[in-house]
């Protein structure tokens, strides 16, 4: 029985949003989870004091400001790495091998597993640079692993950018530099953003590198040579042990506030480069 051109796009209309119903449910049902466990555990205390008893008293405090300082110079570092390494894959260089060779590289480096970067981290910058383990180890570490999102998804927002804004702009005299930095990255700023955000999640997510790289120190890092802990790493070692299940959930749900007010910000910039930009 052969079904009508209607009846077929409604079925699969309904097909399409179950799915779509049955994600956001499962986004909702972690959300309320964490929400029902975590916020009795919120108070002034909880978010500015230093833990106590291995973390089964205290607050969390040095953990926030370990997992920005992580995040904040691992993009510092990354940024301009990974937006310069695309504008050289799209403006400077022609297809050919070495393009192909740093795609395929780059795409290489996207799937290799955190842990992995973690024993990379820990051989290379703790052990064979003697940095200990210490927050500069884990920023380079972290700047490493986000380097690939942030190359691909800056490249893709390049060459979305049409090609006549291109030769417009070398039309009214602007030199290549001046047409990449007045016009090429300002259209190609949301999708750039979109790299940097899918950037900031890995990073504030991260568990294994850093417990390779980072450390697992209680005391807030006052430097970098500094040893510490990220919420995620806190989270993780607070769960794994059964030190607190209670702390464990009140971390938890500061981490997803933390990385559903990025996201927020995120797509109010974004939102705010299109409408400038059109």
């Amino acid at each position: 029985m052969r079904l009508d051109p209607r009846t077929t796009d409604r079925l699969f209309s309904i097909f399409f949003r179950v799915h779509a119903l049955i994600v956001v449910c499962v986004l909702l049902a972690i959300l309320f989870l964490i929400a029902i466990k975590g916020l009795p555990q919120l108070s002034p205390a909880f978010l500015l004091q230093s833990p106590k008893d291995m973390g089964r008293e205290g607050g969390i405090f040095p953990f926030i400001v370990g997992t920005f300082l992580l995040v904040f110079l691992s993009l510092l570092l990354a940024i301009p790495l990974g937006v310069g390494t695309a504008v050289f894959l799209t403006e400077y260089r022609r297809e050919g091998r070495l393009t192909a060779f740093i795609r395929f590289g780059v795409e290489s480096l996207a799937g290799i597993p955190s842990i992995l970067y973690g024993l990379f981290g820990f051989i290379f910058f703790v052990i064979r640079l003697k940095m200990g383990l210490s927050l500069m180890a884990g920023v380079l570490t972290i700047m490493i692993m986000v380097l690939p999102t942030i190359i691909r998804t800056s490249e893709e927002a390049i060459k979305a950018v049409p090609r006549q804004l291109r030769l417009v702009s070398h039309s009214l005299g602007a030199t290549k530099w001046e047409t990449i930095v007045g016009v090429v990255l300002p259209k190609a700023s949301p999708g750039i953003l979109t790299g940097i955000m899918l950037s900031v999640g890995r990073a504030v997510g991260e568990t294994a590198a850093l417990i390779f790289t980072m450390g697992c120190s209680l005391r807030l890092p006052t430097s970098l040579a500094d040893s510490g802990r990220t919420l995620a790493v806190h989270f993780y070692i607070l769960a794994r042990e059964g030190i607190s299940m209670e702390k464990a959930y009140g971390t938890a749900f500061v981490l997803v506030f933390a990385i559903l007010l990025v996201n927020l910000l995120a797509y109010y910039l974004m939102h705010k480069a299109m409408e400038r930009l059109s």
